[in-house]
């Protein structure tokens, strides 16, 4: 009974066991709960902790870099600083030394200035010296002087204009030329000057029957600029009064010699034609020599009386409409016997439209075409050649006579239109003439209204031109004429 009893109990102990060890377990699971509730809790905690700390870390980067940046912007703005602060100093440093500088500079400018101050006295000296030099020589100089200042006023006239002109400088110092005009005596001068003071050079200018004055204007410069014009007035009276003189003798003697010279030509020419009976070839020869002597003091005594009449203004002129090409061609034909005896190479080169017509002196025209032909072929040795050329430019008619002869030598080039020069190397190889054909020939051209100049080279030849104004300009000119 007893074993049974044993063995009925043990099934409760074992039972109560379980249940114990069931509540344990219980327990232990809800204090594991509570734990691991704790643990999240904690674990929760721990990640917001974290979040913060992290929020914390980023804000301190945040700040770090703030303070970096504001670290930089402070040692940048030290640099800065410093580079100014340095700056200045240099900047002291060279202004204190520009002003050591300046302070010499002043030192010499000022010792300078007083030399200046001491050259410009003895300059203003000297000038004023100089000042009356000038106006003693400008007050007793020969000739008459006008000056004009940059406004074409008068600012000064010496005592021999004033002569001149009877007049006082009080009375038309400071007046301009146009100013001029209400003073008879001097409306001359304005008329030769114009109301701008024309370029003048060697004008002649009568003021009274026994005063002629030679006018010519220099401008005055100063460095580039015009400042005035200085107008010199020479008294060429006695030199006009000689020259008359000469030209009355010069074409007295003309027309005295003219009058047997005609005589004996006649003579001659009845002799050389038999008229006055046989002559032998021997007497023939030395008659025709003596006849063409004749001939040559005929044609000087006729270019002097020439040269008398162009200087006393006796040239007349009987201008036609005529055709220049015609004249030309007239004068050629006139020396084609020369030219074939010579043996020149002679060319006519014609203009391809026709020519219009000219007013010209025709007997006038042709003596200018035979001088100029006349030279180049007398001056052109055999074999060489001789061209002539006739064409129209703009409103004028252009001649011209171009040779392969001696040339002009350079040095006398300007002489070679005035009265008697002959070039040294033609007067070599050519011994007669009288050099007064080229003078003739540029008054006649002038006269004409046109235009005259030539081109030459020693040893190569020489190119003549002229120009003639076509029909209207020639009439344009006889009207300003």
């Amino acid at each position: 009974m007893k074993k049974n009893s044993k063995k009925k109990a043990t099934p409760k102990s074992g039972k109560s066991k379980l249940q114990a060890t069931i509540a344990d377990t219980s327990d232990i699971n809800s204090r594991r709960e509570e734990e691991l509730k704790e643990l999240d809790r904690v674990a929760k905690l721990l990640v917001r902790r974290d979040l913060r700390l992290s929020e914390a870390l980023v804000e301190l980067e945040k700040q770090r870099d703030e303070l970096d940046k504001i670290a930089k912007m402070l040692v940048r703005r030290d640099l800065e600083l410093l580079g100014i602060r340095e700056e200045r100093e240099r900047e002291r440093e060279k202004e204190f030394v520009e002003l050591k500088i300046g302070a010499k500079e002043l030192g010499r400018t000022t010792e300078a200035l007083l030399n200046m101050l001491e050259d410009t006295e003895r300059a203003r000296g000297e000038a004023e010296e100089e000042r009356d030099k000038t106006l003693a020589i400008v007050t007793n100089f020969v000739d008459g002087l006008l000056v004009f200042d940059k406004e074409n006023k008068l600012s000064l006239i010496n005592p021999q204009a004033e002569d001149f002109f009877d007049i006082k400088a009080a009375k038309i110092v400071g007046k301009s030329i146009p100013e001029f005009a209400g003073i008879p005596i001097l409306e001359l001068l304005l008329s030769l000057l114009g109301r701008e003071i024309k370029a003048i050079f060697r004008k002649e200018l009568t003021i009274k029957k026994n005063l002629v004055l030679e006018v010519s204007t220099i401008p005055i410069m100063r460095e580039e600029e015009k400042v005035g014009t200085l107008t010199i007035l020479h008294d060429i009276t006695r030199e006009k009064s000689i020259e008359r003189i000469k030209t009355e003798f010069v074409s007295l003697a003309a027309h005295q010699l003219r009058t047997p010279l005609s005589a004996i030509k006649w003579t001659l020419r009845m002799l050389l034609d038999e008229d006055l009976g046989k002559i032998t070839k021997a007497q023939r020869e030395f008659v025709g020599k003596t006849y063409q002597s004749n001939e040559r003091m005929i044609a000087l005594i006729n270019d002097l009386l020439n040269v008398t009449r162009i200087e006393e203004g006796r040239y007349l002129y009987k201008p036609t409409l005529t055709n220049i090409e015609n004249i030309t061609q007239f004068v050629i034909n006139s020396y084609k016997e020369e030219i074939e005896k010579r043996k020149l190479k002679f060319e006519f080169k014609k203009p391809k439209k026709k020519l219009p017509k000219a007013m010209v002196d025709v007997e006038k025209i042709r003596l200018v075409i035979q001088n100029l032909l006349d030279n180049a072929i007398r001056y052109t040795k055999p074999g060489g050649a001789v061209t002539v050329f006739l064409k129209h430019t703009k409103k004028e008619i252009e001649f011209s006579v171009r040779d392969t002869g001696v040339g002009i030598p350079k040095d006398q080039q300007e002489r070679i239109f005035t009265k008697f020069f002959r070039g040294a190397n033609v007067m070599r190889m050519e011994t007669e003439g009288s050099g007064l054909g080229l003078f003739i020939t540029k008054n006649i051209v002038e006269a004409h209204g046109g235009r005259i100049w030539f081109e030459s080279e020693e040893g190569k030849g020489t190119t003549f031109y002229f120009t003639l104004p076509a029909k209207k300009e020639f009439e344009r000119f006889i009207e300003e004429f």
